[in-house]
This record gives C-alpha cells, sequence and structure tokens, in this order.
C-alpha cells in the first residue's frame, strides 16, 4: 500500500464533501437541484463540463490504449475532442433556446408526446448507467491497486462522495465539486508528464532503442508478473520464463520444439500464440523480449504505425471516430449542463472554452502511454493497460519520490472517478426525478440513491473491457439514438412522432445487440468483431435513415406547434423568445397528472406553462 497515495485520495474527499457542504446552502428549490438557477456562468460551467466529461476513459484509459494499441488509440482523444465542433454547431445554443431541461423534456417540447419523453427516458438511464459501470470498476482496481483496499471497497468509496455531492445540494453542488475537480486532474496528470519526461531524458540508454525497431518491448531489469485472469499471449520473439506457480504457459500455436539446457520450472516460449491461466506467477529474465496480450501491438514498428493492419480495422478507426465524434451530442450527463447556463449565446460560448480545456488536457496522457511501453512492459502480458498511469511513477522513480508523484496521479484517477460519476447520477436522478416521482425533493434524493446504488452493484458483479472501450459503447448508443433526435428535431421541421421513437428504437437497439451479443462470444478478430465491438458505422446511418423515412411516411403527424418551438430554438437571444419552462412548476404538475390520468396529454402540459407566463 503507498500510504501517499492514501493521503492523496483522502485530501479529494475531504475537498469534496467541503465543497458540498458550502455549495449546498441556499439549494431548496427543484430548479436549484435540477438546473442551479440556471445561472451559472461561462467559465465556471466549462471547467465543469470538462471535469465531468474527462472521465477514467480520458485519465487512465487513453495511456493504456496508447501503450498497448500504438498510435492508432490517438482517435480516441481526437474523437472525445471533436464531438464539441459538432455541438457547437449544430446543437448548443437551439437545444438552451428550446427552454428544455432534460433530453426527454426536449422530446416533449419538439414533438408534443409522451411515448417519445417515456422512451427517451429509458434510453437516458441506459445510456447513463453503460458509462457509469466501467467507472466504478475503473475506481475499484484504481484504488485496490494504489491504497491496498478491495476492489468493492473502493466502488462503495466513490458511491459514498458522489452521494455526498448529489444529495446534498444537486446541480448547485455538482458544478462547484466539477469544475474543482478539472483543475485537479489537469494538476494531477500535468506535474507527472514533466517530472516523468526529465528522467527520461536523463536515462541515456534509453535513447539508444528506438520505438521505430521492427522489435518487441524488452524487460530491462529481471521483472516478476502476476496473472489474475485468463490470456492469451502472443510470442514475436523466443524467450525463457520462469514458473514461479500456478500452471504456467500453455501453447496454442506455433512451434513445438523444446530446446534442451533447461529444465524444472523454467519454460521456453517459441513465437506463436501461448494461454495462461489466472494465479500464475512468471518471472522474466533481464532483456528478454515482452509478450503480448493477444489484441496488443507485438513490436514497436507495427505500434507506431497506423493502419498497418487488414480492412476491418479500418472500418473501426471509421466507427470510433463516428461514435465519438457523434455521441457527445448524446450524452445525457454533457447537455443537461447546458440548460444551465442562461442563453443560447453563453451554451455556445461555454462549448468553446470547453474544448480548448480538452485539448490542453490530452497532451499529457499522450507522453505517459510512451513511456510506459518503455518503463512498465509487463502490463502487456497482464492486459491491465489501464493501470498505466499509476504504476509508472514507481517504476521510473523508486522510493518516496515515485510514491510522492503515484500518490498525485491516484488523486487525478480518484477525482476523475468522482466527477464523471456525479454528472451521469445527477442526470439519470434528473431524469427519473421529473418522469417517475416528481414533486418532493426527498423523491429526489430516493431516485438519487438508487441511480448510484445499482450500477455499484453491477460494477462488483461485472466484468468490463478496457475503460475506454467499454465507454465507447455508451458514445455509440448515444450517436444511434439521440443524435438523429436532437439534429432533426432542431433543424428539420417534418420530423414527427412516430419517426422519432422508430430511429430510437432500430438506434438503441442494434448498439444493445451488439453489446449483448459480443459478451457472449467475446473477443475475437475479423469483421464480425469489429462490427460488435465498434457498431457506430452502421448503426447511426441506420437509425438517422429510419427516422427521416418513417416521418416523411407518417407527415400528418408534425406537430401545430413546431413552427413556434423553431422559432424560438433559432431566433437570438436579444429578441426575447426564449422561454424557460419552469423546473419547479413542471415537477409539480407531473405530479399533478400522475394523480389524474386523464390529463396527460402533453400539449396540454405545454399550454399551460405559456399561460402561466
Amino acid at each position: 500500500m503507498n500510504p501517499w497515495a492514501l493521503g492523496g485520495v483522502a485530501l479529494i474527499a475531504v475537498g469534496t464533501f467541503g465543497l458540498a457542504a458550502w455549495g449546498s446552502r441556499g439549494a431548496r428549490t427543484t430548479s436549484d437541484f435540477l438546473l442551479a438557477r440556471r445561472m451559472v456562468g461561462v467559465e465556471r460551467n466549462a471547467a465543469a463540463i470538462a471535469g465531468e466529461y474527462l472521465s477514467a476513459a480520458s485519465f487512465l484509459g487513453i495511456a493504456g490504449l496508447l501503450l498497448k494499441d500504438g498510435i492508432e488509440a490517438l482517435w480516441y482523444p481526437i474523437g472525445y475532442t471533436a464531438g464539441y465542433l459538432a455541438l457547437i454547431l449544430f446543437v448548443a445554443a437551439p437545444l438552451r433556446r428550446s427552454g428544455a431541461y432534460t433530453l426527454p423534456d426536449f422530446a416533449q417540447v419538439r414533438l408534443d408526446s409522451s411515448r417519445v419523453r417515456t422512451l427517451s427516458t429509458v434510453l437516458v438511464v441506459l445510456i447513463g448507467w453503460l458509462y457509469l459501470v466501467p467507472q466504478l470498476q475503473a475506481a475499484g482496481v484504481t484504488l485496490s491497486t494504489v491504497t491496498g483496499i478491495s476492489y468493492a471497497g473502493g466502488i462503495a468509496m466513490v458511491a459514498i462522495v458522489v452521494l455526498a455531492g448529489v444529495l446534498s445540494g444537486g446541480m448547485r453542488v455538482v458544478t462547484l465539486v466539477q469544475a474543482f475537480q478539472y483543475g485537479v486532474k489537469l494538476f494531477a496528470i500535468a506535474v507527472p508528464v514533466f517530472v516523468l519526461f526529465f528522467v527520461f531524458l536523463g536515462h541515456d540508454s534509453q535513447h539508444r532503442r528506438g520505438l521505430d525497431a521492427p522489435m518487441p518491448p524488452v524487460f530491462e531489469r529481471a521483472t516478476t508478473v502476476r496473472i489474475e485472469t485468463d490470456v492469451r499471449l502472443r510470442v514475436t520473439e523466443a524467450v525463457w520464463v520462469e514458473v514461479l506457480s500456478g500452471p504456467g504457459p500453455e501453447r496454442v500455436s506455433g512451434p513445438a520444439e523444446q530446446p534442451p539446457g533447461r529444465s524444472g520450472a523454467t519454460v521456453y516460449l517459441a513465437p506463436g500464440m501461448h494461454a495462461v491461466s489466472a494465479d500464475s506467477e512468471l518471472r522474466f529474465p533481464a532483456g528478454s523480449a515482452v509478450p503480448a496480450v493477444a489484441d496488443a501491438e507485438p513490436n514497436n514498428r507495427s505500434w507506431l504505425l497506423p493502419q498497418d493492419g487488414d480492412s476491418y480495422e479500418l472500418f473501426e478507426t471509421y466507427s470510433l471516430l463516428m461514435s465519438t465524434f457523434l455521441g457527445t451530442m448524446g450524452l445525457p450527463h454533457v447537455l443537461v449542463r447546458f440548460y444551465t447556463n442562461p442563453t443560447g449565446w453563453s451554451a455556445r460560448r461555454t462549448t468553446l472554452v470547453v474544448l480548448g480545456l480538452l485539448g490542453l488536457f490530452y497532451l499529457f496522457p499522450t507522453v505517459l502511454g510512451v513511456l510506459s511501453r518503455f518503463y512498465v512492459p509487463q502490463l502487456l502480458v497482464t492486459g491491465k493497460t489501464d493501470a498505466a498511469v499509476l504504476l509508472l511513477p514507481t517504476e521510473m522513480l523508486g522510493g518516496w519520490p515515485g510514491e510522492l508523484v503515484g500518490a498525485i496521479t491516484a488523486a487525478g484517477a480518484f477525482a476523475a472517478f468522482l466527477s464523471t460519476s456525479s454528472g451521469l447520477v445527477m442526470s439519470v436522478a434528473g431524469v427519473l426525478f421529473t418522469d417517475l416521482l416528481p414533486g418532493r425533493l426527498s423523491n429526489f434524493r430516493l431516485v438519487a440513491l438508487g441511480s448510484c446504488i445499482l450500477p455499484a452493484a453491477l460494477a462488483v458483479i461485472a466484468i468490463g473491457r478496457d475503460i475506454s472501450q467499454s465507454v465507447g459503447l455508451a458514445f455509440a448508443m448515444a450517436a444511434s439514438t439521440f443524435f438523429p433526435l436532437l439534429v432533426l428535431g432542431i433543424w428539420w421541421r417534418g420530423l414527427t412522432a412516430v419517426g422519432a421513437m422508430s430511429g430510437l428504437v432500430v438506434g438503441g437497439g442494434l448498439v444493445l445487440l451488439a453489446v449483448l451479443t459480443g459478451a457472449f462470444l467475446g473477443d475475437g478478430y475479423g469483421w464480425w468483431s469489429a462490427v460488435l465491438l465498434q457498431p457506430a458505422a452502421f448503426t447511426v446511418p441506420l437509425a438517422f435513415l429510419v427516422t427521416v423515412l418513417v416521418s416523411k411516411l407518417t407527415a400528418g403527424g408534425v406537430p401545430e406547434a413546431t413552427g413556434r418551438v423553431m422559432l424560438r430554438m433559432h431566433t437570438p437571444d436579444r429578441l426575447g423568445f426564449t422561454r424557460d419552462r419552469s423546473a419547479d412548476h413542471h415537477a409539480a404538475e407531473r405530479s399533478t397528472t400522475a394523480e389524474n390520468p386523464g390529463r396527460s396529454n402533453g400539449r396540454h402540459r405545454l399550454r399551460r406553462g405559456r399561460r402561466r407566463r
């Protein structure tokens, strides 16, 4: 256990509790909890958005994927950041001017349909939990690695701190916490990069071994590796390995010869594929080539060159870009933050600032991923490459300096879990509160509690993929469902409720089918595996096409108020057409509707809101 890391985590937890207590003062109304009174400034909102957007997939996953997959992993931060270009061009300002405050509420305003609202609510919860579970899994792995607590204990710690902020003051507190945690994450990743890079420059031996050599990475010193889950290792250069415990490796494919000269627990790994069972402990001698898990780049030259493989890898890249670029527009925990801006202009300005903050942050995981190829190659054997950022400082520095820098990265990782998890719980709880248990704030706290506890339980029992790949599926779901709804709802008058529902069902259903099929079949190679892992390249166009075609076939179902809603969304703020739907009034209205089912028509609720003003 690293006591420095435990202290860093405790410091972030105390700071979060303190901000929650301070920010909860005056948070009394539904508007405070859901919208922070729609008075959040541009800079603070941008910092909060960047804070919740930079999740474990960004803080840990990018460097881990770069260690394993090479330069191709840089498409992840490119897509994550470029998605805000689409937001600023097509969505941010009109969405804010619509007056809605959740995605289902936007569907209600635009399409005047309670059925579309209900389906949108289901999808918001599904996307939120699909995104939240890998965050909590990463929290359990990280905290157990750096502090010594159990995997389930790490998940419970993050869940408790998240609930403390959400339950105490809702969006008001979450905004403060996320803005603070963006600064923590930037500091926690920038300081180690500068320190470790200067250490790297002082290691002359590292300069003599270039990254473009057609050879695998090597162990600089004798290294013991413990395998915790079953893996398949690809060996490109033969290596002797000592089996300290467990069954050890078994040849799957490749030469079968066993050179003489060694015996006992020492095993010869010839070039080919070898299976290693869980609970095996292997010791590699200094200077030996590093075997890599089957889906990693085996040598440095292929690691450095993009798209040198089969054609299905190019499909994966395009599909990844489509899901990250377009999926940002459909992430509920991102979009809900724009409802806290006072105007459409400020929402667009906020998006521009977010672009700068994200671009600055993503410079640093790239450096850590490259350094990991030199100093923690043992992670290629275990497949646990997400731990690269956490283990790199102690490997490069050693002693208390390494533990101190490692504590800084651990604190940043903890902040990443907290900020993203808080945003996800807040968005899911806000939607469920307005649609299921509206009315009293005690109902909001009850829904928030369930929105966090259930994903935490799933994270304890589930076994996930790499963090970035798991989060990528949430992006694919968002791109295949809410991207067509938002873009067509904002820019096309012909959208109908039936068309929107058809697109949501087709896009969401296909992504969910891909996720379940991929989980059943397991990891593999080829076109089927590429489509199941990155389905957005066909699910997004198909959902968009179905939405348009069905809307044209049901053109008579275009809502009567479409012209007024479109005018409100596209008229400049200074003309005063924006009419915010009151969160307090809407929650009370939903409660009244629950008691009087005969008044459940969406158009009636919208007319009541206009008469009230």
